[in-house]
């Protein structure tokens, strides 16, 4: 498999023309498990081949049972200065029911031992909206993550999707969905303390302090171009979308036959407006009015007056230099916002 992503990263060497890389995101099922002669070989064939910053934020997503003194050098040897760290709790019956690999004590050492080494830029990941009426753990989960001061935190709440085990269980009645308010109420909470203490609020699921921001997750965001290797991958270059087949035979084979295995999809006008709005609300930086009349032809608020003032009336967006962003009370609904912005695609 790494012969093959290594393979495929030659083949779609100009994929991103001339644009030079900021951000290199090792992610998708276990990637710490590579070891570090892999690790290594899939960086050097990025650094030979493409035009990468001096400043790339190259991350590594990692699971709490993979870090080790021995894995932590390896990591940093091999040009990783960013570690992503799958944590989701620190509370011993809730990784159980979420299936998780690690223990308890496995997510406190993993910490301790990045503080320790020589990385001085990780995020942890936790979720809520596990079990209705645990908000004490949340908190916490919350103030755990705190105490180590990483420099960025992402807070996700659970979600169920069906032809999972989570959502066979669901269909059966062996767990019960959580209820938006409960979900709502650990968020409002997250946000309280993580601004008390001072991380920013940049994405609805990322907070972060000292201007730390996640430059993978940033890009997607901000209508970057981005190339994705691997089985599954995800491309975009602004104008198309493609898609590499998930299956891993599937993509070995077409690989070793000098193909890259994808299907593209061409984005339409109405495309373009409705996945910049989507992604824009998202973000601090919200939806610039100015760049969808300028590039797309779209006069947001004029094509949907009713829909903005009632918005605006209900405190749920608000427009600054002509920027349209969410108010906190509109970020817990966002999606439905989204949505009835959108335009219809034929």
């Amino acid at each position: 498999m790494v012969d093959c992503i290594v393979a495929e990263l030659l083949l779609q060497q100009n994929y991103l023309t001339d644009d030079p890389i900021n951000s290199i995101y090792v992610g998708g099922g276990t990637p710490s498990l590579l070891s570090p002669k892999e690790l290594a070989s899939l960086l050097e064939t990025i650094y030979k081949n493409y035009e990468v910053d001096n400043e790339t934020e190259v991350t590594l997503e990692a699971n709490p049972e993979n870090i080790t003194k021995e894995s932590l050098k390896a990591f940093l040897s091999a040009g990783v200065n960013r570690l992503s760290l799958g944590i989701q709790s620190f509370h011993e019956p809730y990784l159980k029911y979420l299936n998780r690999v690690h223990s308890s004590p496995e997510a406190f050492r993993s910490i301790e031992r990045i503080v320790n080494s020589e990385f001085k830029n990780f995020s942890i990941d936790l979720i809520f909206g596990i079990r209705e009426n645990d908000l004490a753990i949340w908190i916490e989960d919350l103030e755990t993550a705190l105490k180590f001061k990483p420099n960025h935190i992402s807070v996700y709440n659970l979600t169920i999707e069906s032809k999972t085990v989570f959502g066979r269980w669901l269909d059966k009645g062996k767990i019960q969905m959580v209820s938006d308010e409960h979900s709502a109420k650990q968020f409002e909470y997250a946000h309280y303390l993580l601004n008390l203490k001072n991380y920013e609020h940049y994405e609805i699921s990322n907070y972060c302090r000292d201007g730390h921001y996640s430059r993978h997750n940033t890009s997607y965001w901000k209508n970057a171009k981005y190339l994705g290797v691997g089985p599954g991958a995800h491309s975009y270059d602004q104008m198309n979308r493609q898609f590499n087949v998930k299956n891993n035979s599937k993509y070995i084979k077409a690989i070793r036959s000098s193909e890259v295995p994808f299907h593209m999809e061409h984005l339409s006008r109405e495309n373009m407006i409705n996945e910049y709005i989507l992604t824009g609300l998202r973000t601090i930086w919200g939806c610039d009015l100015k760049v969808l009349k300028s590039s797309l032809d779209f006069d947001l608020v004029r094509m949907n007056t009713e829909i903005i003032d009632k918005l605006h009336a209900n405190k749920l967006i608000e427009i600054n230099e002509d920027k349209l962003l969410l108010t906190f009370k509109g970020q817990l609904i966002a999606d439905s916002i989204s949505s009835e912005l959108m335009i219809e695609t034929s």
